[in-house]
């Protein structure tokens, strides 16, 4: 029996792509800059298995002796989104971005989602969730239009008050946004944006759902369930992937209740399996929030829960801790940022090597396949054979 368990700690980026220019990112480097920003880490787990070897990060030096495999990864794919990220760790390469709407959506795509749900709309233009709340909550509130924006990423955001515009209403809306958004129009996500309170002090819910499109070609995550191995999806997992791929979806509304729906995976699930979490937390609260101080201490809460997942790893265990972007808290911008992610690989019978930079986030893919023995054609590379040398080929 053996599982593998992937958590991705949402937007950790560790240094800037060399294409990172061609994104308006030069300089992000998400984990250097907030260790930085608070006069160091204190990642003690973290800095044991290796996450100081793959970066400089202030409080977390290397260790001559790592107790996991580390490196670091390149994104193949064009953008440096949540659900291109997502998508590559799972061996799909986009290509050509999603795409995004700097002056808002098209009058096209907004009178007909008008149309279908009965009711004009607010805002259509980029902009912070929660800046755009409070310019538009109290005008919501008397009209109880939805409010729609967009980002730097590609996606349809609608924010409602529940009481006004009750969850399924919201989510009903959301449906209607995504079966619109297709073709050159595909944006890779509709996310519902619910908020509770009054003007001056609105704040958003743990309500959150993303309506994603769908993969354009099989993931690993396909192969695996087509192959009998079960897919457990905690987080927006199952959102981000619509569902394809996913045995069961395991719902969380924070970091710390990712890592709880994980250790009950790891207690209960005694079969060959993958355990696939997203730690939203840091990209959603901190990172496009800019705020550095809650950004660290986010690292520090995961860094203090992580003896407890170890702690559960059986014999043939794979514990991979990765990311998807970046999204440094520290630079002006409140988007994602495209760099490097980390990559840590441990286990009781992992060689803790140093894997280098991977060329692509599917050499996740076509190790997961390779250690599951099932067949998946992917760009990506197995590091199967470098971590365990004498038990696989």
């Amino acid at each position: 029996m053996k599982r593998l368990i992937m958590i991705v700690l949402d937007s950790v980026g560790v240094g800037e792509l060399p294409d990172a220019h061609l994104y308006g990112d030069e300089g992000s480097n998400t984990l250097g800059h907030v260790a930085e920003a608070v006069g160091g880490l204190n990642l003690p787990h973290l800095q044991r298995l290796g996450l100081g070897n793959i970066t400089p990060v202030r409080g977390v030096p290397p260790t001559e002796e790592p107790q996991a495999a580390w490196g670091k990864m390149a994104e193949l794919s064009k953008g440096k989104d949540t659900t291109t990220g997502h998508w590559e760790i799972a061996g799909l390469i986009l290509n050509r971005p999603f795409p995004t709407y700097p002056n808002g959506f098209p009058r096209e795509i907004i009178d007909e989602f008008e149309r279908r749900i009965g009711r004009k709309t607010l805002g259509n233009y980029p902009a912070s969730g929660t800046v755009i709340i409070d310019e538009l909550g109290a005008e919501h509130l008397e009209t109880g239009f939805p409010i729609v924006y967009t980002s730097a990423d590609s996606v349809f955001q609608i924010a409602a008050h529940e009481e006004i515009v009750p969850l399924e209403q919201l989510y009903h809306w959301c449906r209607i946004a995504r079966e619109l958004l297709t073709g050159e129009h595909a944006a890779a996500r509709v996310i519902a944006r619910p908020f509770l309170g009054q003007p001056g002090s609105f704040q958003r819910t743990a309500n959150r759902q993303d309506f994603s499109v769908a993969p354009f070609e099989p993931t690993v995550l396909d192969a695996l369930t087509q192959g009998g191995i079960p897919v457990y999806g905690v987080g927006k997992i199952s959102d981000i992937f619509a569902g394809q791929g996913i045995t069961e979806s395991v719902p969380s509304k924070s970091n710390q209740e990712g890592v709880d729906r994980v250790l009950d995976l790891l207690s209960t699930k005694q079969e060959e399996c993958l355990i696939f979490a997203n730690l939203v937390d840091f990209d959603m609260l901190w990172g496009h929030r800019n705020d550095a101080q809650g950004y660290a201490r986010g690292l520090e809460e995961f860094d203090a829960r992580l003896p407890e997942i170890l702690s559960k790893l059986q014999a043939e265990d794979l514990l991979l801790i990765l990311a998807d972007h970046g999204c440094d808290p520290t630079t002006p911008s409140t988007d994602h940022s495209r760099e490097y992610v980390p990559l840590l690989v441990t286990g009781q019978a992992v060689q803790p090597v140093h894997l280098g930079v991977r060329s692509t986030f599917a050499d996740v893919a076509k190790t997961a396949a390779h250690y599951f023995a099932i067949h998946y054609e992917t760009v990506g590379k197995s590091f199967l054979p470098e971590i365990l040398p004498d038990k696989r080929s």
